[in-house]
């Protein structure tokens, strides 16, 4: 693939639009209010962008993987957090059409794709990171529903999300013992950790989940028992391929912003774009660029077929588009020098805010082992 279909270059540039027009002249303020713009999300949903890949019978956009990418790395350029956090819900939504029954897409699916109700996702604990298949959160089934223990950590979204898709132990150790449950904010038990002072992301809330005897009905789990963790890797893939695009958008904006201080900024007598050593530089960055867009596209299609090594290629762009764009975004800093490290010019906050993209969604050095592990059982 060497370009996008003409319908992605549409929704490509809707997304642009309204990245430039309601994202970019907020985002720095947002940042240093740590402010949550739950109006321009419901704005966002209004365009079809928090079902992007839910089925049209679902109420959803029905676009694929592609086309999600593409409008993440679009919306990426007025501020990586705003589309950050949008793909976390969407992935949330996807999982409920994919796997919910009929009265969970019912009750769940319409107030989220209008994102009246927000989601989050609920993986990480303190002392399962890396090693997900090891969290403690238990789930105990009665005659009830579910009585939930256990705390969840870096939880984007919440005490504002209204619904929590929660990986629990409802079963043995490994994998297997591990389902997927949807918990809604008010669910007796229910509780949140003070809002985390994070070095980026600061637009979105980040907290514990703490569930103390928190009480959900039977009804509550999402699929089957015992199919949590395949579940959340499935979703994860995607994840990763979204988290890569958001990584794009925001080292283009950066390198954007730096095309057009060194062809202003004068030292020695000219403009520091006449310099060659610039030059040389921008040509680096944008070369890069490039090079991750073009093959995001290319695990995004490969996840879209639902090809064998599917997995294998999410892990190898995230690993790689996250990297490359957390690099370029530094390099746009040093560009513009000192004023690089003011936050008027808006780099550093670029820098910040996509330096976690290598931790999360799996960091790179794991993305890195599922990467050999394939290599090696081929």
């Amino acid at each position: 693939m060497f370009d996008l279909p003409e319908d992605t270059k549409a929704l490509r540039d809707t997304a642009l639009d309204f990245a430039r027009e309601r994202i970019a002249p907020h985002a720095l303020r947002w940042d240093e209010e740590r402010h949550f713009p739950v109006d321009v999300f419901r704005e966002a949903a209004g365009l079809g962008m928090a079902g992007l890949y839910v089925r049209e019978e679902s109420g959803g956009s029905g676009l694929t993987r592609l086309d999600a990418a593409v409008v993440f790395e679009a919306l990426a350029r007025g501020c990586p957090t705003i589309s950050a956090f949008l793909s976390i819900h969407n992935m949330v939504a996807w999982m409920i059409d994919r796997w919910g029954g009929e009265a969970q897409r019912t009750q769940w699916l319409p107030p989220l794709l209008t994102m009246e109700k927000i989601a989050s996702y609920c993986l990480t604990e303190p002392g399962s990171g890396s090693d997900a298949v090891a969290l403690a959160t238990r789930a105990k089934r009665d005659n009830e529903g579910y009585v939930m223990d256990g705390v969840k950590q870096f939880i984007s979204g919440a005490g504002a999300s209204d619904l929590y898709l929660t990986m629990a132990r409802t079963g043995g150790p490994g994998a297997d013992g591990v389902s997927a449950l949807l918990v809604p904010k008010e669910a007796p038990g229910l509780s949140f950790g003070a809002n985390e002072k994070k070095m980026g992301w600061n637009a979105q809330p980040t907290r514990q989940v703490i569930f103390e005897a928190t009480r959900v009905p039977s009804e509550a789990l999402l699929g089957e028992e015992g199919q949590g963790f395949r579940y959340a890797m499935a979703g994860l893939d995607g994840g990763r391929l979204n988290i890569a695009a958001c990584s794009l958008g925001g080292a283009q904006a950066a390198l954007d912003i730096a095309l057009d201080y060194v062809k202003t900024r004068r030292a020695f007598g000219k403009a520091i774009s006449d310099f060659q050593a610039t030059q040389f530089r921008l040509a680096d960055m944008a070369t890069e660029l490039e090079v991750a867009r073009t093959f995001l596209w290319r695990a995004c299609t490969k996840l879209d077929e639902k090809a064998p090594d599917a997995t294998l290629f999410c892990a190898m762009a995230k690993r790689h588009v996250t990297d490359v764009g957390h690099r370029v975004a530094d390099e746009a800093l040093q560009l513009l020098g000192g004023y690089g490290y003011l936050a008027d010019y808006g780099i550093e906050k670029i820098v910040r805010d996509l330096r976690v993209h290598r931790i999360l969604e799996g960091t790179n050095e794991i993305m890195r082992v599922i990467i050999a592990r394939q290599l090696l059982a081929r």
